[in-house]
């Protein structure tokens, strides 16, 4: 399975888990795929409030339900720091565009250049200034 399907993957079993107010991990066979979603769930209060400090008057819980999860990802992917940061803003871009309303890609983006730097920067300060490069390329 490559890292975008690992991706789509896991935003479907957030997405649906979200929806449903379940724990869906029991049935994850794929081990990035459970790793990403044990992840997100694991920690998000602290993701959630991670997006609600960039997102600019938007609460986590009024956001579409695929955007929030989008972000969900992407933040847990930016704080584990395995993937490159101008990586995660693309492919979280592309997911919004792809599965989520006409505007999400704009919000995505908007909220993740936000964040990327000072997620980052706490992480990893020699990749700080990849996101910042990136964010003209989206």
């Amino acid at each position: 399975m490559s890292a975008v399907e690992a991706r789509d993957a896991a935003l479907a079993i957030l997405y649906t888990a979200d929806l449903r107010e379940t724990a869906p991990t029991d049935d994850i066979e794929r081990a990035r795929v459970r790793s990403m979603v044990e992840g997100v769930l694991g920690d998000v209060a602290a993701i959630d409030s991670t997006i609600e400090s960039a997102s600019r008057g938007w609460r986590v819980d009024r956001m579409p339900a695929l955007d929030r999860n989008i972000l969900r990802l992407a933040v847990w992917e930016l704080e584990n720091k395995a993937t490159p940061t101008a990586v995660i803003l693309s492919e979280a871009v592309r997911m919004a565009k792809t599965y989520s309303t006409e505007r999400s890609g704009a919000f995505v983006n908007g909220v993740l250049a936000t964040l990327a730097d000072q997620v980052r920067s706490e992480a990893e300060p020699s990749d700080a200034g990849a996101s910042v490069a990136s964010r003209t390329d989206l």
